[in-house]
């Protein structure tokens, strides 16, 4: 019997996954992606010549340097939900495009490396998700390397990030002395060994830790007291666990493994099934939106381009928050006050691409895209909405293009102009004299080799950037927050950005606070919402 839309859309749970760079983020989600039947090869990060290269890291920069540079959509199927997995880039550099990610997800996963603990971009991102109140699970990494102790690692997790956890599983040993882990709910031990580079693994039913069975499983009698006694204050300090409390980011389910042989990966995926979310209602401007709302209703949380060099393509990637989305359909673009056809649309594995014919609440569509989307556009086929902006950051680091080959200035005012509506850049020119001579703004390093390398790779542009003195952008704003138009006393530059927003770009803090001083009426605003 076909599903109904209703209980498609109960079926559907969106996630992302955020960590600190070389905490396992992509090699844990190729294991999901394993797990979950969408591949057969689970691709190396950091393989040898030759080796498949993570299905997550589509783009050649990712694939040379080992790291995640954007953000990827995956789908698995697993225990009867249809599960969209979100990958984002890892670095500090991209953290816009893990926010704007962020907005898409129902719930996320923390990722922590076993040896390091919380790191400085795993916090950032997970106030992130606080202030989305969005549920936690937390996954600890690397198992098969000597780390923290466990206990010690668990309060570092709780006193850093103010976060209650509730271990699901614990591990009996760590890196060299690893045994396996043990299922406080299930009472299971799941015995794991690597022999031959290939993984053993046995399930063993205990009546609880201090079962005399696992005495014959594990032959370290040392181990397994330490094991025991960790338990027992476990259960002294913890309560039952509350799944309302998790579901309003409370306390986050925490479970052990390794990525890279699979031990705990399956257990992980398993409570994943059983707790996270639904699609939830969300705010259209006009009151709450339920998922099962009837009409089609979603938003551009990403733009990107060139996926397909070949084609020259255009993808938007559209969450979907309510009703049913029909390839072919006719929905309205609030921005744009106009309906628009969304005739070719895609679900996507990394830039391997799929035609969707239908698709619900909770599902991500990727649209081939003339240029009708830009991040943060709502659609609908009823009422107006207007889900919230994405809102924009201000850049830390500013150049200008140094070599230009006049006969090739369509191309690159294309190359920047493109990327600048992805978010991988932002560009602030002269309103006078036009975007011919842009400053570009990134609030990361790696985004400006990011930059020369798509503009090298995607339209065989060869260019070296002139770095600028610029350290500050700041739009000018006024107490009831809308653009200040007045004049404006310090040492600034004053551009515009390409949404048409008055933007002051500065050398120094110094000159910051300053013109802070001298302007008391003046907001000068590090973040700002598109105002469209």
């Amino acid at each position: 019997m076909e599903n109904t839309t209703q209980q498609e859309i109960a079926r559907r749970r969106t996630f992302a996954i955020i960590s600190h760079p070389d905490a396992g983020k992509t090699t844990l989600t190729e294991k999901l992606l394993f797990l979950g039947g969408a591949i057969h090869k689970a691709g190396e990060v950091k393989g040898k010549a030759g080796s498949k290269a993570a299905m997550s890291d589509w783009m050649s920069m990712e694939q040379e340097r080992g790291i995640s540079i954007t953000s990827s959509v995956m789908q698995i199927e697993h225990k009867g939900l249809h599960i969209n997995l979100l990958d984002t880039p890892g670095h500090k550099d991209f953290s816009e495009d893990t926010y704007r990610t962020l907005t898409a997800a129902d719930s996320a996963v923390m990722l922590l490396d076993v040896a390091k603990g919380v790191e400085a971009q795993t916090k950032k991102l997970y106030e992130v998700c606080r202030y989305r109140k969005l549920p936690i699970f937390s996954f600890i990494n690397k198992l098969d390397r000597d780390g923290k102790v466990p206990l010690e690692l668990l309060d570092e997790v709780e006193s850093t990030l103010n976060m209650s956890c509730y271990p699901v599983t614990w591990p009996l040993g760590i890196g060299g002395t690893f045994k396996g882990l043990y299922h406080r709910h299930t009472k299971e031990f799941h015995w794991y060994q690597i022999k031959d580079g290939e993984l053993l693994s046995e399930v063993y039913q205990l009546s609880g830790p201090e079962d005399k069975k696992l005495e014959e499983i594990v032959d370290d009698q040392g181990l397994i007291e330490q094991f025991r006694e960790d338990l027992e204050l476990l259960e002294v300090a913890l309560g039952e666990f509350s799944e309302e409390d998790f579901l309003t980011g409370k306390v986050s389910p925490l479970t052990w493994g390794s990525a890279k042989y699979l031990f705990g990966v399956d257990l992980f995926l398993d409570l994943f099934a059983d707790y996270a979310p639904a699609p939830q209602p969300r705010d259209g401007g006009n009151g709450p939106v339920d998922p099962q709302d009837k009409d089609f209703t979603g938003f551009v949380f990403k733009v990107q381009a060139n996926m397909d060099k070949r084609h020259r393509d255009r993808v938007a990637f559209i969450r979907i928050c309510s009703g049913k989305f029909e390839r072919g359909m006719k929905v309205q673009n609030t921005r744009l006050g106009r309906e628009v056809r969304l005739a070719y649309a895609n679900q996507l594995m990394a830039q391997d691409r799929e035609t969707v014919d239908i698709a619900y609440a909770g599902d991500i569509v990727g649209i081939n895209d003339t240029g009708n989307f830009l991040v943060g556009d709502s659609v609908s086929t009823g009422k107006k909405v207007k889900y919230p902006q994405l809102p924009r950051f201000s850049p830390e680091l500013f150049a200008k293009i140094r070599k230009r080959d006049m006969s090739k200035r369509k191309q690159l005012e294309k190359g920047l102009s493109q990327m600048s509506e992805e978010g991988t850049i932002q560009l602030f020119y002269d309103p006078f004299i036009g975007i011919q001579d842009p400053v570009i703004g990134v609030v990361g390093e790696l985004q400006f080799e990011v930059l020369l390398h798509r503009l090298k790779e995607e339209y065989n542009l060869e260019l070296e950037l002139q770095r600028s003195s610029f350290s500050v952008a700041r739009w000018p704003r006024t107490k009831e927050d809308v653009a200040y138009e007045g004049d404006i006393k310090g040492n600034m530059t004053t551009l515009v950005d390409t949404h048409g927003e008055k933007v002051v770009l500065l050398d120094k803090e110094w000159d910051l606070q300053w013109a802070e001083r001298e302007n008391p009426d003046v907001i000068f605003a590090k973040s700002i919402e598109p105002q469209r």
